[in-house]
């Protein structure tokens, strides 16, 4: 059984369902007047699609204790220590931390995203200034598909699983989005500037998100 997401849009025009891996559910989109058992007898007739489509889909990995995570490109093993402090302490390879059991992975995700901010802030911050460049602002969110966003304004966000990434990875994102302070596009003048920002060929990092990035989306509390 796979929980389905009900979701009425008045811009909608047919049913259209869709499969949202990170949170093992479908979502049901259909137009505002449209017939809810109609639409669900039409979901149901595509269960082949559905089954073919969770095969392919990525393992969800829960933040719990003794789950193992990539961070900043090392597998690291959280633990769970009830005498320990309920903050988050990171060793060569793991991440410790205390506190009741069941709060252990809400704790993580929290720890991971500061973490991700501080870095990514920093990192942002010393490539701008170095190529006296101005950067209004630094924030995270978790968009599905993008690692990364620049504003006209000079606002950069990241995703915050860039943390996940080995540091070559999240650098090469962090001077893309720099970059998008020279060149508000991609064009050939773009990507020159990104690749003298970042000081390397940025199309490995590109090919590793590719590869690995739905095993980061797949990373939950």
């Amino acid at each position: 059984m796979v929980p389905v997401r009900i979701r009425r849009s008045a811009r909608a025009r047919n049913y259209r369902l869709t499969l949202d891996s990170s949170r093992g559910e479908l979502r049901l989109s259909l137009p505002v007047l449209a017939s809810l058992r109609k639409a669900l007898g039409w979901a149901q007739g595509h269960e082949a699609w559905v089954r073919d489509q969770m095969a392919c889909a990525p393992a969800i990995l829960r933040l719990a204790d003794g789950a193992t995570l990539p961070l900043e490109g090392v597998e690291t093993v959280i633990r769970w220590d009830q005498a320990a402090p309920r903050r988050v302490t990171r060793t060569a390879d793991s991440l410790v931390v205390g506190g009741p059991c069941d709060a252990v992975g809400p704790r993580v995700l929290r720890w991971l995203k500061a973490e991700a901010l501080r870095v990514l802030e920093s990192e942002t911050r010393t490539l701008a200034t170095r190529h006296g460049l101005h950067v209004a602002s630094v924030g995270i969110g978790d968009p599905r598909t993008r690692w990364g966003s620049c504003a006209t304004s000079g606002a950069i966000r990241y995703n915050w699983r860039l943390i996940l990434c080995p540091p070559d990875v999240r650098y090469a994102t962090v001077a893309h989005e720099v970059a998008h302070l020279v060149h508000m596009d991609h064009s050939p003048a773009f990507h020159a500037a990104h690749e003298r920002l970042l000081g390397a060929d940025p199309r490995p990092a590109r090919i590793w998100l590719k590869t690995h990035g739905a095993r980061l989306h797949g990373i939950l509390a």
